[in-house]
């Protein structure tokens, strides 16, 4: 990837499904092998979704559910380090605050957790197995 900007579109899974199912495929799936009946639980159709885009090709995803949650969060090797996960972050930070949630949380895996602290966020609670892959849950207020 090179130094052109990240463009952060929102919306349906009608939408941005065939592109950010790929990424979470590629991610979840084939590098972190998530069991495909784990990765594809069936509320994306609930979701609001998040594609990182640079020069034209998806790069990152992440999705909003209902509750507040932020999750599916996922970025192509290639482009870590490059700030796709951050502006993926702010998108759905900044969606959730506009639709009026009081925080939001995510279950995220332990390796990230200082990527989510630097965003605000705050580990609760003990640490759990989610596909095999050691969690902890974060919240961050969206609060004044």
């Amino acid at each position: 990837m090179n130094d052109t900007a990240i463009i952060i579109e929102s919306g349906d899974w009608q939408r941005l499904g065939e592109a950010a199912g790929e990424i979470r495929r590629i991610v979840f799936i084939d590098e972190q092998a998530v069991p495909l009946e784990e990765e594809w639980d069936g509320r994306d159709d609930d979701c609001l979704h998040f594609l990182a885009r640079q020069d034209g090709c998806a790069i990152g995803t992440a999705r909003l559910l209902p509750d507040g949650h932020i999750g599916r969060v996922a970025v192509l090797a290639e482009a870590r380090g490059q700030g796709v996960g951050v502006a993926l972050m702010r998108a759905a930070i900044q969606a959730a605050r506009e639709r009026g949630h009081p925080h939001v949380e995510l279950a995220a895996q332990t390796h990230a957790l200082a990527f989510y602290e630097r965003l605000g966020f705050e580990a609760f609670g003990d640490e759990f197995l989610d596909a095999g892959i050691p969690h902890c849950n974060m919240r961050l207020s969206l609060g004044d």
